[in-house]
């Protein structure tokens, strides 16, 4: 069976809060960090909509000579490591390190460091780019950072695999500690991806909702009838797993258990998505916790408002959960926080956590009108207090045509 893994630790920069408990809160009073973008670039862009981390200043974080060689990605990550561990009492002694890693997920990681020396280089035909360049903009930089500021010796791994990127991440590093081959491990994800080119390539993809003329918190619509598209969106999250034992040993407070998790790939095609594939993935992570779908009392979905990605995670959530399927609530909270790419399994997984840790389920705003296609009970508009819920379930599908689920329950001794 493995050894039992907690999560003793959490810590987060979203769009809707500084930490984690503030995050949650916002997203279960409904409240959207989708506004209209903040940027120097804004007046070249045909979507000017987004969720940024509110008023963020990198200075009250990191020294000036810190930030020379740290890239805005992994400036966000370091900061929601540094609330994980502080919220889980974490001390790593010496003898110990070589069995602590950090796994992390990013999608485009140092985009602004690349877009920057690309600029420099071929549009102002300057040669003289950071020195620092490759290793600012290198995907793997924030977990190295994280594994530097932690002295974390065991494994340091990034993953990217899209929008699947950082619930990978954690998944693996549950298995690394499930499987023995840890005992503590740093796991999330961070992405910093609102610049100029990374817009521009989403403004062709054709994917990116258009501004609500009434409400630019509005844009975001998932699982309803005139919804249009995602909303990008920035930010991180870094979650403790532990060794139940050593975590109960210490006498840590712990959010929860990972007990299930498991990833599938559609194989058909490399946008879209595809409900066999989701079922697949589902029944997988079921399986791997030892669960009925009925013990699932609530899915973060994956909902990213596009036409045919919120038909076909409905369909496959039918497929695994037959009858309970009815009874389920299920909420995107990306209508809030908007899509973090490569950092939202780890957001959303938290998410899912913190709704179990409070018995308590955010909604999903802007849903007015339902698709008659998404038919399920998708907490629309309003949040929910004092709900009974035993185990979550947190879905990930990405571009490429990944799928990962993560489900944890609470912790009994």
């Amino acid at each position: 069976m493995g050894r039992r893994v907690v999560i003793s630790g959490l810590g987060a920069l979203t769009p809707v809060g500084q930490n984690p408990e503030a995050s949650f809160r916002n997203l279960l009073d409904g409240r959207s960090g989708i506004r209209r973008l903040q940027l120097p670039f804004i007046d070249k862009l045909d979507v000017r909509i987004g969720a940024q981390i509110p008023d963020y200043d990198p200075a009250a974080h990191f020294s000036k000579i810190k930030l020379s060689g740290i890239e805005r990605f992994s400036q966000f990550a370091l900061i929601a490591a540094a609330q994980a561990v502080a919220d889980a009492g974490l001390e790593i002694a010496e003898h110990e390190q070589a069995r602590a890693g950090v796994f992390m997920g990013t999608g485009l990681g140092g985009a602004g460091t690349m877009e920057e020396g690309y600029e420099q280089v071929f549009l102002r035909d300057d040669p003289r780019i950071k020195p620092l360049s490759v290793l600012l903009s290198m995907n793997n930089a924030a977990a190295s950072h994280l594994s530097l500021a932690y002295k974390l010796q065991g494994a340091n791994v990034t993953y990217s695999t899209a929008c699947a990127s950082s619930a990978i991440a954690i998944g693996e590093a549950y298995r690394q500690i499930k499987h023995g081959y840890a005992d503590v491990m740093l796991a999330g994800g961070s992405e910093a991806l609102l610049t100029f080119g990374a817009m521009k390539a989403w403004e062709a993809l054709r994917t990116l909702a258009t501004e609500d003329p009434a409400d630019p918190a509005a844009s975001c619509k998932p699982f309803a009838k005139d919804r249009n598209g995602l909303v990008l969106g920035e930010g991180a999250a870094v979650l403790v797993l532990e060794d139940a034992e050593r975590a109960l040993a210490r006498g840590a407070s712990i959010y929860a258990e990972i007990v299930g998790y498991d990833c599938s790939s559609d194989a058909s095609h490399i946008t879209k998505p595809d409900s066999a594939g989701q079922t697949r993935a589902m029944r997988s992570a079921l399986r791997d916790a030892g669960l009925q779908p009925a013990d699932i009392g609530y899915i973060n979905a994956h909902g990213t408002a596009t036409q045919a990605g919120d038909i076909e995670e409905t369909r496959a959530i039918k497929a695994v959960f037959g009858e309970h399927a009815a009874r389920l609530p299920v909420s995107s909270t990306k209508s809030m926080h908007g899509h973090l790419m490569g950092a939202t399994g780890a957001v959303e997984f938290m998410v899912a956590v913190l709704a179990l840790h409070h018995q308590a389920i955010p909604p999903t705003i802007n849903l007015h009108s339902p698709d008659p296609e998404c038919d399920l009970d998708y907490v629309a508009n309003q949040g929910r207090r004092n709900v009974p819920l035993q185990a979550v379930m947190s879905n990930s599908f990405a571009f490429g045509g990944t799928n990962a689920v993560l489900i944890a329950r609470k912790f009994v001794p």
